[in-house]
């Protein structure tokens, strides 16, 4: 299982990135898909998580209204639409995957920061 994140960055608040994650080694149109993310000093947390036709979603509050997973399974990617970022948002966002085991990508940067 390989999972590579990419699209973080330095954003102003109230901008918008979008993330992805190129997922491999396992038929990715099987499974849920997550997002989570982990400021420095904190612990882990879930961000969203989308099912494995797309179907369903659903997000921590502190996204609900701000953010939006979605999935390309012919591209077996996840994204996550983030729009108007607070500084609060701040972390190393992880795409993740439970397959029998908790299995993470390295995760990708964003910042928020005037």
């Amino acid at each position: 299982v390989q999972l590579v994140e990419s699209g973080g960055g330095l954003v102003q608040p109230g901008g918008s990135l979008r993330l992805s994650c190129a997922a491999s080694g396992f038929t990715f149109s099987s499974y849920g898909m997550s997002w989570y993310r982990q400021a420095s000093g904190k612990e882990r947390e879930m961000v969203a998580y989308i099912t494995s036709g797309g179907s369903r979603t659903t997000y921590a509050d502190s996204g609900k209204g701000r953010v939006t997973i979605s999935r390309d399974n012919a591209k077996n990617t996840v994204y996550l639409q983030m729009n108007s970022l607070k500084l609060e948002d701040t972390a190393v966002y992880y795409c993740n995957v439970l397959r029998g085991y908790n299995y993470w990508g390295q995760g990708s940067q964003v910042t928020v920061s005037s």
